[in-house]
């Protein structure tokens, strides 16, 4: 039987493999819908179409994530740390964005760049409180992870970290496969989307 788990043939070899094939497959196919979503934002609220920010990855270390920007401008600077219902910061498109996931498309440079995988935990925005101890810091933060495909942003915190920490233990391709399978389907529901 294949191992899983964080030490596992796949963790260890194919995972970075993987992942940085189907990005750079995924750039390939839909480069189309990248140019796409920045004539819009462009269109809807002008440039920069792309947001950065630091979040936490592997190990605790910080990185730069990439995202459609979905609000305006300087949003972080005129209003709170974390968006809510109808929060008046999200512009027209970034509704649409936000809505179909299609926010997340630039974080395929992070995966290219090593920062990311396609499945892990969803890196969190530093804070002081952090506790890097945790199982969920082994591995690669992903765009997408079994939080995401058992109740998105229904879950408490601890719901949600219960998730991130069980997936080191579970990882395998088969799983990753499984749960890529079932972002698309939340995605397509519309489950879970704010």
């Amino acid at each position: 039987m294949m191992k899983t788990g964080e030490n596992s043939f796949y963790v260890r070899y194919g995972k970075n493999f993987f992942d940085r094939f189907f990005a750079f497959l995924f750039l390939i196919l839909f480069w189309w819908l990248y140019l796409l979503c920045t004539l819009l934002i462009w269109c809807d609220s002008g440039f920069p179409a792309v947001y950065t920010q630091s979040r936490i990855g592997k190990g605790g270390k910080t990185f730069s994530i990439y995202k459609f920007r979905s609000m305006v401008k300087n949003a972080d600077r005129i209003g709170p740390a974390f968006t809510t219902q109808g929060d008046t910061r999200i512009t027209r498109i970034g509704r649409v964005l936000r809505k179909t996931s299609l926010d997340e498309i630039p974080q395929i440079f992070n995966i290219l760049k090593g920062d990311m995988s396609f499945v892990g935990f969803r890196p969190d925005v530093v804070r002081e409180d952090d506790d890097y101890s945790q199982k969920k810091y082994l591995m690669k933060p992903g765009i997408t992870g079994l939080a995401q495909v058992n109740g998105r942003s229904t879950l408490t915190e601890k719901e949600k970290l219960y998730w991130e920490n069980l997936y080191t233990s579970k990882v395998s391709f088969l799983t990753d496969v499984k749960i890529i399978a079932k972002t698309l389907a939340v995605v397509l529901k519309k489950q879970g989307t704010n």
